[in-house]
C-alpha cells in the first residue's frame, strides 16, 4: 500500500468531462482529486465556512476567482478565501489534474 493517494487516481476524462474523487476525508479537512478533459469546467462556486485550496499537479488550468482569471501551471497552488467565488477551466486540448483541499469541513 502506496501513502500516495492521489496515484490511486489515475484516470483519463474525455473532452467536457471532469471526473473527481475523495483523496482524504477526516473530522477536519476533505482532500479531493479532480481530472478536467479538455474543454471540461469546474463551475464557479464558493464556500461561506471553509477555505479551499487548489494543487495543479498536472497540465495548466485557467483558475477564476470573483471577477478575475489566471492561468496556472503545474506545479501550483490557489488559495480561495473562504465565501471567495472560484472554478476552474481547460482551455487545453490535454487533461488537467487538480486537487482541492477544505477545511475546516463546513459545518465543524
Amino acid at each position: 500500500m502506496s501513502l500516495d493517494r492521489l496515484a490511486a487516481f489515475d484516470t483519463e476524462p474525455a473532452a467536457d468531462e471532469v471526473i473527481d474523487g475523495e483523496l482524504a476525508v477526516t473530522d477536519d479537512v476533505l482532500v479531493k482529486a479532480f481530472a478536467l478533459g479538455p474543454d471540461a469546467t469546474i463551475d464557479p462556486h464558493e464556500h461561506g465556512d471553509a477555505t479551499n485550496v487548489f494543487h495543479v499537479v498536472r497540465g495548466e488550468v485557467t483558475v477564476q476567482q470573483d471577477d478575475s482569471e489566471e492561468t496556472i501551471a503545474a506545479p501550483g497552488v490557489v488559495l480561495n478565501e473562504r465565501g471567495q467565488a472560484h472554478g476552474a477551466h481547460n482551455h487545453t486540448d490535454d487533461i488537467v489534474v487538480l486537487t482541492a483541499s477544505l477545511c475546516p469541513l463546513p459545518g465543524q
